[in-house]
């Protein structure tokens, strides 16, 4: 890996947002729309329901933050891929000397950048407007949003090389990837409340794990080690799988020329 290339990409990005600052409206506004609503929603459960269950309805506050770690890391890779075809210099990167490893590794600091901004606005306005403290989870929180930032990168590379596959036709797969794991990944509700055969593919996803963890801990202050090691086992095999795809799938579009598809649109 060469860290000129790779500064050079995260630069490239950040400057975007510079000269654009219209381009933070999508950085910040819809998580900010889906904290009001979730918040919206909890208080007024909370104040409909028996006093025995108030207190676990919180916990969709805090899988609304987790929620978005995973959201915005997925988007830094597949976005970051985007850009590139939307401004028509995606064949001036490929054929800079510029590998993969120098590409995926700029889009996974960029995924990191997008959720850091994202969820530390969520956090602030949830203690603000809410009185939700995810801090609760102290030091575990630590491992949990490792564990979906790794998880986000596998879901945005695995979302870039179905793009690279299919062309600019697929573009929506960026933002449709992770909606289409969020039925199964127990983020607003507990894995046992799915139905049997539901639950089988709810236990290979990572994000699982985590969102299980997130409201044991909140629930009975400790967090479960199990739900930690499953989840980093799972991200380990969901990131080499997913980047065997994006090089095999790179590889192949560039001996097909299929990266020129995207500079003619």
């Amino acid at each position: 890996m060469s860290w000129s290339s790779i500064s050079a990409l995260v630069l490239r990005y950040l400057y975007l947002y510079t000269r654009n600052p219209i381009r933070m409206i999508e950085l910040l506004f819809w998580p900010l729309v889906h904290l009001l609503v979730w918040g919206f929603l909890t208080e007024f459960l909370q104040k409909h329901t028996t006093d025995s269950f108030p207190h676990e309805i919180t916990y969709l506050i805090g899988a609304v933050i987790l929620w978005d770690v995973l959201f915005r890391a997925q988007q830094g890779v597949a976005i970051f891929f985007l850009e590139d075809v939307w401004s028509r210099n995606l064949l001036n990167v490929f054929a800079a000397p510029v590998t993969n490893a120098d590409y995926l590794f700029a889009t996974y600091i960029v995924g990191f950048m997008r959720a850091t901004v994202t969820s530390t606005l969520l956090v602030v306005l949830s203690l603000v407007l809410y009185s939700f403290n995810i801090f609760t989870l102290s030091w575990a929180l630590i491992p949990f949003l490792f564990n979906l930032l790794v998880f986000g990168w596998a879901l945005g590379m695995i979302s870039t090389a179905l793009i690279v596959r299919w062309g600019p036709a697929a573009e929506t797969l960026a933002w449709a990837v992770p909606f289409f794991i969020q039925p199964f990944a127990a983020v607003f509700y507990p894995l046992n409340d799915l139905p049997a055969g539901v639950q089988v593919i709810s236990k290979s996803l990572p994000c699982t794990y985590v969102f299980e963890g997130m409201r044991s801990g909140l629930r009975d202050g400790v967090v479960p080690m199990n739900d930690l090691l499953m989840a980093t086992g799972l991200n380990v095999v969901y990131l080499a799988l997913a980047g065997l795809l994006f090089v095999r799938v790179m590889a192949k579009a560039r001996e097909k020329g299929l990266l020129t598809k995207f500079a003619s649109q």
